[in-house]
């Protein structure tokens, strides 16, 4: 496993991002689509239909622009079958790895920011009422979802490396440690890595 400070191995054309949720993968997702001029597709577009409803749609879509050559996306709804499809052939794993107390602050701010704006999301949808944060089970409260699947990627992570091994991973603990990769990367490309501007939406 690498880390920041480590050469990549090749220049990556397929790329998955994994975090808990509220890491930064969307963001993320974005400079480096920009990195490698990489197609960008945002996962939770593809899953949530109207009203928060799963797309039928879902796993077929997906099947459809792992087909590409060059794309990069969250390592999100392993549960609903994505992992069979996206990791055979992905290049390049990124597992942001951060402490408890930034990717907490991280989704507050998100979601309370969402809330209070009515920001729509994918499909039409707006995030839920603030109360709904601290109500209800994992599956419908985002707060207590990153609470139960905080050690998802510590435990997942080592097995997928073994079932994977021509997965390169890439661990970043801080984001000071991804700022300075990303800059290494840059430097390596020429391009820059600059942030985006900060949109409501962005994880």
């Amino acid at each position: 496993m690498l880390g920041a400070d480590d050469p990549l191995p090749l220049v990556p054309r397929r790329v998955l991002i994994a975090g808990v949720t509220g890491a930064g993968k969307t963001t993320l997702c974005h400079r480096v689509s920009r990195l490698w001029d990489l197609r960008r597709v945002e996962m939770d577009a593809l899953f949530h239909g109207p009203e928060w409803t799963p797309r039928s749609e879902f796993l077929d879509d997906v099947r459809a622009f792992a087909a590409g050559d060059r794309w990069v996306t969250e390592w999100q709804y392993t549960s609903k079958g994505t992992d069979d499809i996206l990791t055979p052939r992905t290049e390049l794993v990124i597992w942001l790895d951060y402490p408890y107390r930034v990717v907490r602050s991280r989704l507050l701010r998100r979601t309370i920011s969402r809330s209070i704006l009515r920001t729509k999301m994918w499909n039409g949808n707006v995030e839920k009422p603030i109360w709904r944060m601290f109500r209800g089970a994992p599956e419908e409260n985002i707060l207590a979802w990153q609470t139960a699947t905080l050690t998802k990627w510590a435990e997942r992570m080592p097995l997928a490396a073994a079932e994977f091994p021509h997965l390169a991973i890439v661990r970043l603990r801080h984001p000071r440690e991804t700022e300075r990769w990303l800059r290494a990367q840059a430097e390596a490309s020429g391009v820059s890595t600059a942030p985006p501007k900060r949109r409501s939406r962005d994880r």
